[in-house]
């Protein structure tokens, strides 16, 4: 909004010119997210905590600890991440960007999904919410038009070969895709799916989630920058995304609107972001990675998310197979919760290990 009306009149103020740096409006939208954030953090709570009463549901098979420890904490806080994004977004993106709206929009769309799942849980005190198949269903076709659209967003430098559209970028080679084709589509519908419940099921304790999201915001919107600039590409070699640099406003948010919540999310949490949150935020990385043809790099920049998700298949395939268990109890966090860590402990140190593999994930931009 602020792009639309004052960058026009750089000619005749200055001052405006400001509003053609994408630098610019990066600060811009993480600084207005996160005071929306701080702002209207303590109202939405307690707006939470009068409508939900006896707040999210705890899982009776998850850690003694949580029933005793979270019981009574209201959750949808996503809801304060979505609304800060979402106002950030409109005000200091460029709103013709075909990128940044296909981003926007899934996340929008996850962060519903989530919200009505989140509503069933608190509405009728059962953690369990909605049927699984319908939310796997109704995130593959958000995510399959997502795809589409992107696909008919980018556009080839002259010279590019043939399939870049549907091409899949290998990290350490210069300018070199795998052309999916048709099977592009179904691809990308899984890089989002699996980032949007990766980011779901590493949301199991105070913090954990909302940092590692942070790290993966801040090093894909270094990442879109650069591939949207075509200088840089050349330089380093990856492919060039005509108009995707956009994203980094977007991302930019959502670094600002997490650190808001992060306020209220710190150990002992006043309020769970929920399905609301986690879903949405991890649509967004996964939208992300494949608006700016980066999916393998967002398997190792969120490669914490990855684990906690692998951490699950592994040992619900292992049960079903054998009937034993890998791990005390999965996802993985709450695996060293029963081995006696305590909980700052586990996010901490999942913290330390999600900037590692984020510094890893950017070095692949520099190793060709």
């Amino acid at each position: 909004m602020f792009y639309e009306w004052l960058a026009p009149m750089a000619e005749d103020f200055q001052l405006f010119n400001l509003f053609n740096y994408i630098t610019f409006r990066v600060g811009g939208a993480l600084m207005t997210s996160l005071l929306i954030a701080f702002i209207l953090g303590p109202r939405m709570i307690n707006m939470l905590r009068m409508k939900q009463g006896k707040g999210q549901p705890i899982r009776e098979d998850g850690p003694e600890s949580h029933i005793i420890q979270k019981a009574g904490t209201p959750t949808m806080g996503g809801l304060l991440i979505l609304l800060s994004i979402v106002v950030s977004t409109l005000l200091w993106g460029n709103l013709r960007s075909p990128f940044l709206w296909t981003v926007f929009l899934v996340t929008v769309s996850f962060g519903a999904i989530g919200f009505y799942d989140d509503y069933l849980k608190v509405s009728r005190q059962n953690p369990k919410g909605f049927s699984g198949k319908i939310k796997l269903i109704l995130e593959f076709a958000i995510a399959a038009f997502a795809v589409y659209i992107l696909t008919q967003a980018f556009e080839p430098k002259a010279g590019t070969a043939p399939g870049f559209e549907t091409g899949l970028a290998i990290p350490l080679l210069k300018e070199y895709w795998i052309n999916l084709g048709v099977f592009f589509i179904p691809f990308g519908c899984l890089v989002i799916v699996g980032a949007a419940n990766a980011v779901n099921l590493t949301d199991g304790l105070d913090g954990l989630a909302i940092v590692p999201v942070m790290i993966a915001s801040m090093s894909l919107a270094l990442i879109a920058y650069l591939v949207g600039n075509y200088n840089f590409s050349e330089y380093l070699g990856v492919p060039f995304v005509k108009g995707g640099a956009e994203v980094t406003i977007f991302l930019g948010a959502i670094v600002g609107a997490g650190l808001g919540f992060l306020w209220y999310n710190a150990p002992p949490a006043m309020v769970f972001m929920g399905d609301t949150g986690s879903l949405a935020l991890g649509g967004a990385l996964g939208s992300t990675a494949v608006a700016i043809k980066h999916e393998i790099v967002l398997a190792i920049i969120g490669g914490l998310f990855v684990l906690e998700a692998v951490s699950v298949i592994v040992q619900v395939a292992s049960f079903k197979l054998t009937g034993k268990r890998v791990f005390r109890m999965a996802p993985i966090h709450h695996h060293y919760e029963k081995k006696g860590w305590a909980e700052p402990t586990i996010v901490i140190r999942f913290w330390i290990i999600a900037i590692v593999l984020a510094l890893i994930g950017l070095s692949t931009l520099k190793l060709r």
